[in-house]
C-alpha cells in the first residue's frame, strides 16, 4: 500500500459500512482518531489528510469537529479515500467533560448525521506507554476494530526504549504500528493495518478481568443489559459486558427504577466483600497494562543515571522555565519578543497589501464612470475590506507564534506558571488555556472552557475571556501606534509602540483577574479544584502543524472580512452617503462627498490643501453638509455628548457604533469616514496621515496621543463582538449572562477611558 497525495485521483467511497462482511462489500471507510492530549494525534491527522480537511461543530454543541480525507492504495492497486474523524483529546471515555461525552457518542454512533466509525486508530505516545494504554483498554470495549498508532517512537528510541510492536500487538489483541508522522514513517503500514481491521470486523474486546465475584455480577447484569451495538453474537456479548461495567461502577444510577434496584443490590454484595470495591476496574486495567508493557518494552539503559541523562534535558530546562521567580520573568520576555517580532516582520507585507488595494481602487475609478456605484465599489467595498485585510500578516504571525509555543511544549509550562495566580483569584488552573486561546479569538477560548468541570468556574472563565486582547483588536492598536508612537523609543532600545501594546494586553489580564476575584467571591463563589496538568517533553516544532493552523485561522479571518466586514462596510458607506434629499448632487468633476468632507474637516481646516486636490470652498461646504446630515453623521452627533468626556468626537462615535458588531471594523469605518482608501492617489494622505491631520470645528487636533490611548483602553475593556455574545448565549443557554457580560464590560470600558483621558489632561498630557 502507498499513500496518495492528490485528492483528484481518489475514488470516493460514500456508502457507510454495514455490520459484518468484507471491507470491499461494505463501502467507504469511516475512521476515528482517538488519543491523549500531547500524544501526537494532531500531527498524525495532518500527515494523513494534508489539505483535505474541514472544521465544523458537532450538532447541538460548540465542540469543534475536525474531519479529513485520507487517500491510499489498497492491496489490489485501487486508490481508496477514507473519511477521518479527529476526536477531541481525552484521557478516558468515562465522560467527565463534554469532550469525553462527544468522543464516546461518536464511537457508539450516537451523534446525529455522523456514522459510527468502522475502525478506531488509538494514538499512543511511546514515551508514556502505560498511561496512554488506559484509553486503549476502553476503546477495545467499544466493539469496534482498533489499530494502535505508536507515535513518538523516535523519541522513545533516544531515551533508550525498545518496543516490540509484534509482542505488544499480541498482548493487546490489536495491531500496533510504529509511526513518525513528521517523517511520514510507518504511514503505509498504518494504511494496511486499517484496511485489514476493517475487513476483520469487530475487535476482540477487553483482555483484562476483574475478580471472580465482580465478573459474576457483570455476567448477571449483562444478561439484561439491553440491545447490543452489533447484531452478531460475539459483539452482543462484548457490548453487554461493557454496558454493565459502566452502570455498575458509574457514580449515577440508571433512570429505570427496576434497573437501579438490580445495580444497588450488586453494589451492596461487592461492598460487603471489599470496602474499596469501586477501585477494582482501575486497578485491574493498570495491572493488565503493566503485564502487557513488560513483555513488549525493554530498556537499553542499565543504570538509572543513564536514563536521567536522556530525560535530563527537559528537566534541566524546566529548572529555569518553571522557577517561581525566573519562570514568570521569562514568560514576560517571551511575550514581549513575540509582539516586537510581529510588528517588525509584518510591516513589509502590510505595506504591499495596502498598495495592492490602493491600485485596485484606482483601477475601479479609472474604469467605472463617476457616480454612486463607483463610490460604493471604491469607498465602501474595497476601502472597507482592504482596511481590515491589511492586518492579515499580523494575524498570521500571531498564530505562528502560538502554534510554535504549543508544539515545543512551552505553552503547558506557561499554564503551570499561571496556576498559582489563577487559584489566587479563585479560578481553576484549567482556565489558563481558554484564556490564552482568547488572545487569538474569544470564541474558541470560550468554547475551550468545556474542559472545566465545575459550572461556576466555567462560567467565571467565560465572563472574563473577552478581556484578553484578541486578534481583532490588533488593527486598532496598530493604527493608533503607527499614527502617534511609531517613531519613539523607550530608553533608546524598545519601541514605545511595543511597550504600549504590551500594556494593553496586561491591562486586559489585570482587569480580568480583578473581575474574576469579585465573581468568585460573590455570585459564583466556589472553591477551585486542584490542577492536574501534563508537562510534555520539549520537542522540535512540527512545521506542518503550524502551517495548517495558520491556514485555517487565516481563512476564518479572510472569510469574515469577505462576509461580515463586507456587509458592515457597505452599510457604513450607505450611512455616510444617505440621505441625499435636498442636498446638492454629486459633482462629476470632484471626488466623493465623504472624501471632500474629510479633506474639508481635516487638511483644509488647517489651511493646507490636500495633496493632489483643490476643492473650492463651495464644494467643501457641500461635502461637509452631506456628511453631517447623513444617517451616520446624525448618529455620531447624537452620541457625541456622551463620548466627549473620553476625548472622542462624532466621527469617532460612528466608528464606535460599528465596532460593536466586530472590533476590527473600526479601521474600515475610519477608512470610509475619512475616505483615504483605494481611491486615494499616491500623493494623497494615508489613513494614518488622515488621523493625524483630522481637526475639530475649533481647529484643534481631533486625534492626539492621549485620545489614542483612551481609545485603546476602551477597546481593551469593552465587549464589541456580536459573535462572542452569540457564543456565550449558546454556552450558557441563557440571555442573562451574555447581557450581563456586555453591560458590565461597557461600564468598565467607559470608566477606564474617562479616567485615562481626564487624568491625562490634568497631568498635562495631550
Amino acid at each position: 500500500m502507498s499513500l496518495v497525495e492528490s485528492p483528484t485521483q481518489t475514488k470516493e467511497l460514500s456508502r457507510p459500512f454495514e455490520a459484518g462482511g468484507s471491507a470491499e462489500a461494505r463501502g467507504g471507510l469511516v475512521l476515528a482518531l482517538a488519543g491523549n492530549p500531547n500524544a501526537g494525534k494532531t500531527t498524525l491527522f495532518n500527515a494523513l489528510t494534508g489539505l483535505r480537511q474541514k472544521v465544523a461543530n458537532y450538532p447541538g454543541v460548540t465542540v469543534e469537529r475536525k474531519e479529513g480525507v485520507w487517500a491510499f492504495e489498497t492491496g489490489t492497486g485501487e486508490t481508496t479515500s477514507v473519511r477521518i474523524i479527529d476526536l477531541p483529546g481525552l484521557y478516558s471515555l468515562d465522560a467527565a467533560s463534554i469532550d469525553e461525552q462527544i468522543a464516546r457518542d461518536v464511537l457508539t454512533g450516537r451523534v446525529e448525521d455522523l456514522p459510527a466509525p468502522d475502525v478506531v486508530v488509538a494514538v499512543v505516545d511511546a514515551t508514556n506507554l502505560e498511561r496512554n494504554l488506559y484509553l486503549v483498554t476502553q476503546l477495545l470495549e467499544t466493539n469496534r476494530p482498533v489499530v494502535v498508532a505508536l507515535t513518538m517512537i523516535d523519541l522513545a528510541e533516544r531515551e533508550g526504549l525498545e518496543i516490540d510492536a509484534e509482542k505488544l500487538s499480541k498482548g493487546l489483541g490489536a495491531r500496533v504500528v510504529p509511526v513518525v508522522s513528521k517523517q511520514r514513517r510507518g504511514l503505509d503500514e498504518l494504511a494496511e493495518a486499517v484496511f485489514e481491521a476493517a475487513r476483520s470486523g469487530a475487535g476482540r474486546g477487553a483482555g483484562w478481568r476483574l475478580s471472580d465475584e465482580a465478573e459474576a455480577e457483570l455476567s448477571r447484569l449483562a444478561g439484561v443489559a439491553g440491545v447490543s451495538l452489533e447484531k452478531d453474537g460475539r459483539g452482543a456479548a462484548v457490548s453487554a459486558r461493557a454496558k454493565a461495567l459502566r452502570e455498575l461502577y458509574a457514580q449515577e444510577l440508571p433512570e429505570d427504577e427496576e434497573r437501579r434496584e438490580v445495580i444497588r443490590a450488586a453494589r451492596e454484595r461487592l461492598s460487603a466483600r471489599s470496602k474499596n470495591w469501586w477501585q477494582e476496574p482501575l486497578l485491574a486495567r493498570y495491572e493488565w497494562i503493566e503485564r502487557v508493557a513488560a513483555g513488549a518494552v525493554r530498556s537499553r539503559l542499565r543504570r538509572i543515571g543513564d536514563a536521567t541523562e536522556h530525560r535530563g534535558a527537559t528537566e534541566r530546562i524546566d529548572r529555569f522555565l518553571t522557577h517561581k521567580f525566573i519562570g514568570p520573568l521569562v514568560l514576560l520576555i517571551v511575550m514581549l519578543l513575540v509582539f516586537q517580532t510581529i510588528f517588525s516582520w509584518a510591516s513589509v507585507p502590510m505595506d504591499l497589501i495596502d498598495r495592492g488595494f490602493g491600485a485596485l481602487g484606482e483601477a475601479v475609478r479609472a474604469s467605472v464612470p463617476p457616480g454612486l456605484l463607483t463610490d460604493l465599489l471604491a469607498d465602501g467595498i474595497i476601502a472597507g475590506v482592504g482596511g481590515v485585510l491589511v492586518f492579515l500578516p499580523q494575524i498570521l504571525l500571531l498564530f505562528f507564534f502560538i502554534s510554535l509555543l504549543e508544539d515545543t511544549g512551552y505553552m503547558a509550562r506557561a499554564a503551570f506558571l499561571m496556576d498559582r495566580l489563577m487559584r489566587g483569584v479563585g479560578l481553576h488552573g484549567k482556565a489558563f488555556m481558554p484564556l490564552l486561546s482568547s488572545f487569538a479569538c474569544a470564541i474558541p477560548g470560550i468554547m475551550a472552557t468545556r474542559t472545566i468541570e465545575n459550572p461556576k468556574d466555567r462560567l467565571a472563565t467565560i465572563l472574563i475571556a473577552p478581556f484578553m486582547s484578541c486578534s481583532a483588536r490588533l488593527p486598532v492598536y496598530t493604527l493608533m501606534i503607527a499614527a502617534f508612537f511609531s517613531e519613539q523609543k523607550l530608553f533608546g532600545l524598545v519601541s514605545t509602540g511595543v511597550v504600549i501594546i504590551m500594556s494593553m494586553y496586561l491591562l486586559g489580564v489585570a482587569v480580568a483577574i480583578g473581575v474574576a476575584w469579585i465573581l468568585k467571591h460573590t455570585i459564583l463563589k466556589a472553591p477551585p479544584p486542584p490542577l492536574i496538568l501534563e508537562l510534555p517533553p520539549y520537542r522540535l516544532p512540527n512545521l506542518l502543524n503550524i502551517a495548517q493552523t495558520m491556514r485555517s485561522r487565516a481563512w476564518i479571518f479572510v472569510k469574515r472580512a469577505g462576509t461580515v466586514i463586507l456587509a458592515i462596510s457597505i452599510l457604513l458607506w450607505a450611512l455616510v452617503t444617505f440621505p441625499r434629499t435636498g442636498m446638492p448632487p454629486v459633482g462629476q468633476e470632484t471626488q466623493s462627498a465623504v472624501s471632500q468632507a474629510t479633506r474639508e474637516t481635516g487638511v483644509e481646516a488647517r489651511g493646507e490643501p490636500a495633496p493632489g486636490t483643490h476643492p473650492s470652498p463651495q464644494e467643501s461646504d457641500e461635502a461637509g453638509e452631506r456628511l453631517r446630515h447623513s444617517f451616520a453623521g446624525r448618529a455620531g452627533h447624537l452620541l457625541e455628548p456622551l463620548i466627549a468626556p473620553l476625548g472622542f468626537d462624532w466621527k469617532m462615535g460612528i466608528g464606535l457604533i460599528a465596532s460593536f458588531a466586530a472590533r476590527e471594523t473600526l479601521v474600515s469605518t475610519l477608512s470610509i469616514v475619512y475616505n483615504v482608501g483605494p481611491d486615494a492617489t499616491e500623493e494623497s494622505p494615508s489613513l494614518i496621515d488622515a488621523v493625524r491631520r483630522a481637526r475639530r470645528p475649533d481647529g484643534s487636533p481631533a486625534w492626539t496621543p492621549l485620545v489614542a490611548v483612551s481609545l485603546m483602553v476602551f477597546f481593551v475593556l469593552a465587549c464589541q463582538c456580536m459573535s462572542t455574545v452569540a457564543i456565550v448565549r449558546r454556552e450558557t443557554n441563557s440571555w442573562r449572562w451574555p447581557l450581563f457580560m456586555v453591560g458590565y464590560m461597557l461600564v468598565l470600558a467607559y470608566v477606564a477611558s474617562f479616567i485615562t483621558y481626564q487624568g491625562g489632561r490634568l497631568l498635562g498630557f495631550s
